[in-house]
């Protein structure tokens, strides 16, 4: 059978583009030299989906013993696979900045198409991912349980003891990952492509990230492996960006821990092609800071604390958006519990978002506070215990413009808790953690087959909105609002 799958992957690159005609006997040859065949049997070509194919061919490979029967193991062979098909970086930037010269909307429709055939984006795991949206008093929130991150691999765990320590490449962001092998405890990039970009005097690079939590989730890096910085040069190279791409908006993760990403080490960005209710958030005060005359401003009705510019002067914004960082870093208000310090340590922060809309530059500055206490030790700004049953994970740029990433352990716990809100199952180890929950629910709604699952995800996403207003350094009360007007009184 391999042959057959061997064959139906080369028409499947045929078909996609990857490679031509004329690279279909060297295509089977290198696909031959990784799984140590010296012949070749033209058989009928499986026609299926290209996980399938994959999956067949790398069953070969386990079979053979060339490689452990491992989620990593697979990967890294079957990217390896894909390598095979998949052009040489000056190629593939070559294509991209001809279609770019043309039409911006079009190169990256060609960039993120491209990512997907060689399947360095997997369609097949995204797909897995479940997905809904909740109506809220801040709009309809997106809310996803990843199911397309691997999760940690016991095999690749264990084998990783006899693994040599490696720091290259130094990070998972950075470029020397085009083209990499792979290792146990990092992932396989020979099919993995980017795009060199200018922003601000610094090289950068394009990417679209391999988890695609919303459309064309692309991740911008700094060439050089530098930490994360919130300040004007980072605010000019967002306001760049959206001239380089104005159909994509970016923004950048906050630059202190608890408010901040998951790679703090090197700077970088994310952007995409995607419509987030944050972006719909509506006025609930307008305002002007004097010096800055083509800059209007607003706090928005969001769950975080949100100031809005749009400013057609892109130094201006910049400028401006500088200020109201610095005012922020040392400003406190400790009626609503807001220190800019605490024994010497640094709190207050912006996540900053960037778009381009009829012309205008649109910036969201949204504040952020670090601050852990006795009762919060995890952050007074970040979800509260009582949430951690859903979410406990830090809220970052994703989660701040209304796009809850919420772990896989979900999907299986929320099928328990149907059972048992159907009265046909008690609360187990797995389930404990929601045993409050559940009885809120069960006092609060009558449960049946047809409406279980549509209420459970309901009171999810009301339970992610509740997750962002605990991260909102001012709450939308009338006195949480009258406290971020004092704010900006300050500037």
């Amino acid at each position: 059978m391999v042959y057959s799958y061997i064959k139906g992957l080369v028409n499947y690159a045929v078909n996609k583009n990857l490679i031509e005609k004329d690279d279909i006997v060297y295509a089977t040859n290198r696909v031959l030299a990784l799984l140590k065949l010296d012949d070749y049997v033209d058989e009928i070509a499986e026609e299926l989906e290209l996980h399938e194919l994959l999956k067949g061919i790398t069953d070969y490979a386990v079979s053979k013993n060339l490689i452990n029967d491992s989620i990593t193991e697979r990967d890294i062979f079957d990217t390896e696979l894909m390598a095979i098909f998949t052009d040489r970086p000056s190629n593939v930037i070559k294509k991209y900045n001809v279609i770019y010269a043309k039409d911006k909307l079009l190169a990256t429709n060609w960039y993120y198409d491209f990512s997907v055939a060689t399947n360095y984006i997997r369609k097949d795991r995204i797909q897995k991912d479940v997905k809904w949206k909740t109506d809220t008093e801040y709009g309809k929130l997106d809310i996803t349980i990843n199911l397309s991150k691997p999760e940690k691999d016991p095999k690749a765990i264990a084998a990783m003891k006899n693994q040599k320590a490696s720091s290259y490449p130094m990070c998972q962001l950075c470029k020397e990952n085009e083209g990499y092998l792979g290792r146990l405890n990092h992932p396989a990039r020979g099919n993995h492509r980017i795009i060199p970009l200018h922003m601000e005097g610094e090289d950068f690079y394009l990417q679209y990230s391999p988890y695609v939590y919303y459309n064309e989730h692309c991740i911008v890096f700094n060439k050089v492996h530098k930490p994360m910085i919130i300040d004007k040069p980072t605010m000019r190279k967002l306001l760049s960006f959206v001239d380089y791409l104005p159909h994509y908006f970016v923004g950048s993760n906050a630059d202190l821990p608890i408010v901040g990403g998951s790679i703090l080490a090197h700077e970088h960005f994310q952007g995409g092609h995607y419509h987030f209710a944050m972006e719909d958030a509506k006025s609930i005060y307008d305002f002007k800071v004097d010096g800055y005359p083509n800059c209007s401003l607003s706090i928005v009705k969001w769950p975080l604390s949100v100031i809005r510019v749009h400013s057609n002067n892109k130094d201006e914004i910049a400028n401006l958006a500088e200020h109201i960082l610095n005012t922020w870093i040392d400003y406190s208000d400790e009626e609503v519990s807001i220190y800019a310090y605490t024994d010497g340590v640094r709190h207050n922060t912006i996540t900053p978002i960037v778009r381009k809309k009829d012309g205008l530059y649109e910036m969201d500055l949204v504040l952020r506070n670090n601050l852990t206490t006795e009762e919060y030790p995890l952050g007074l700004f970040h979800p509260h215990q009582e949430y951690h049953h859903i979410k406990k994970e830090n809220i970052g740029l994703i989660e701040v413009m209304g796009l809850a990433v919420l772990p896989a352990r979900l999907k299986n716990e929320m099928a328990e808790v149907k059972e048992i809100l159907l009265g046909r199952a008690k609360i187990s180890e797995a389930t404990e953690k929601h045993e409050a929950w559940i009885k809120e629910l069960q006092a609060k709604y009558q449960f049946n087959e047809e409406n279980v699952d549509s209420i459970v995800k309901e009171e999810i996403g009301k339970t992610y909105a509740k997750i962002l207003e605990n991260a909102g350094v001012y709450k939308m009360t009338e006195e949480g609002i009258n406290h971020f007007k004092k704010f900006t009184k300050a500037l």
